[in-house]
């Protein structure tokens, strides 16, 4: 069996990052479960610079799909943990930029003392903008005429 260089290797990787990396899921890892992830690291380092199957993976997610084809997920299963948890880690940083970059246009100078609740409902039909697309806005105005208005309900 050929053993890969790790220089160019995708496999070239720094535990001890790694492993910080981990420390921010505490509810996934365990301080067990951090020194049990070191170990396993150290063996999938070892074993995928060994498989000729890895030779080719590029980037986390062909990682992921080629440790679910060759069942490493289940020998390793902290370290695929932690490579889940980065491919959700990408997205869920997305969102939030999002978001606070949506909150910026919604509450400005005009709108600063907009409460909460009301704030999180412009957020999200305008985040979410591609879904009420399809909604008639007859069908929105008439939601609106039947309720009644604030002042009169006083």
């Amino acid at each position: 069996m050929a053993c890969l260089d790790p220089k160019d290797s995708f496999f070239a990787l720094d535990i001890g990052k790694l492993i910080q990396l981990a420390k921010f899921y505490l509810c996934k890892f365990s301080p067990v479960a951090l020194i049990e992830l070191e170990y396993q690291l150290e063996n999938f380092v070892f074993d995928m610079r060994m498989d000729k199957n890895f030779s080719k993976v590029s980037g986390i997610g062909g990682l992921a799909e080629k440790m679910v084809a060759t069942r490493k997920h289940i020998i390793f299963p902290l370290v695929y943990l932690l490579v889940k948890l980065s491919l959700i880690l990408s997205v869920a940083t997305v969102i939030v930029e999002k978001t606070f970059s949506v909150m910026n246009i919604i509450k400005n100078s005009l709108r600063n003392r907009i409460g909460d609740e009301l704030l999180n409902d412009y957020l999200v039909t305008y985040i979410e903008r591609e879904v009420f697309i399809n909604i008639d806005n007859k069908i929105i105005m008439n939601k609106y005429q039947l309720i009644k208005n604030r002042r009169e309900s006083l």
